[in-house]
């Protein structure tokens, strides 16, 4: 008899050690519009860049779970209770990357404006909640919007927000992806006519949902999408965050590959 116990409680182990081996990483994206992922792909061209992102890891070691949606500050995300839903879905080895600031900054907006202090108080919460569950949290900036000096030079709209990230990361020695600084010097290589064709430019009549078109210097379309997605791709590579890296897809996909997991909340 205790011998038939110790072999079945030897199988359980192998069992529990095959489901372990095989158990994906899941990434969460938690963020605004520039990250989310949109239901119209025929009425609209507008994506966002973790939309795209599956493009650039390896789908065999990873998912994404993009909970990131239009609209929303730190602020909102958790008066609305959407970080707690990702807090609650976070297992040992997740990754949890943070972009926020484009809302934040809004006065006139309550239900999303966070003062600069209130900023780091939530991105301090979420860090320190992500590593509660064992799950490990990745900062990064806002990428940038479209908008040039009349030399040419790229303009910042973020205010005080990115450089708020920059010293949470330090403080709290957590991975930071400087997204908005990459996109900067991007926008400056290309330069302002070319970097409309990233952009939400849309002539009129094209699309159903927005038919008389559209310039829109914030949102990205799936050129610009997977642009983002493609240097968070390279920050990542250059970070010290080995577990996160270890999920990039050695040879990235040559045709855009579209999140499919999502998560079942409005």
């Amino acid at each position: 008899m205790k011998k038939l116990i110790t072999l079945i409680i030897i199988a359980a182990v192998g069992l529990a050690l095959t489901s372990m081996r095989k158990r994906t990483t899941t990434i969460y994206m938690v963020g605004d519009s520039t990250m989310a992922d949109k239901e119209k792909l025929v009425e609209s061209p507008e994506r966002g860049w973790g939309q795209l992102f599956p493009t650039y890891i390896d789908n065999s070691k990873a998912t994404i779970a993009n909970f990131a949606r239009n609209g929303r500050s730190t602020h909102s995300f958790l008066a609305e209770g959407r970080w707690q839903m990702v807090q609650k879905q976070l297992r040992r080895g997740d990754i949890v990357i943070i972009q926020f600031g484009h809302n934040d900054s809004k006065r006139n907006d309550p239900a999303r404006y966070a003062s600069i202090d209130e900023y780091r108080t939530n991105l301090l919460k979420m860090i320190k909640e992500t590593k509660a569950e064992g799950a490990i949290p990745v900062l990064a900036t806002s990428i940038a919007r479209r908008k040039f000096d009349t030399n040419g030079e790229p303009v910042q709209t973020h205010g005080g927000y990115v450089d708020a990230m920059k010293e949470v990361a330090a403080f709290t020695k957590t991975t930071l992806l400087d997204m908005n600084t990459a996109s900067t010097e991007w926008l400056r290589e290309i330069g302002d006519q070319e970097s409309t064709k990233y952009f939400m430019h849309v002539q009129p009549g094209v699309y159903s949902d927005i038919p008389d078109g559209k310039k829109d210097d914030t949102h990205l379309n799936e050129k610009g999408a997977l642009q983002m997605g493609q240097i968070a791709y390279e920050l990542i590579l250059k970070s010290d965050c080995e577990p996160l890296k270890n999920l990039l897809a050695t040879h990235p996909s040559i045709t855009p590959v579209y999140t499919t997991h999502v998560p079942n909340y409005q």
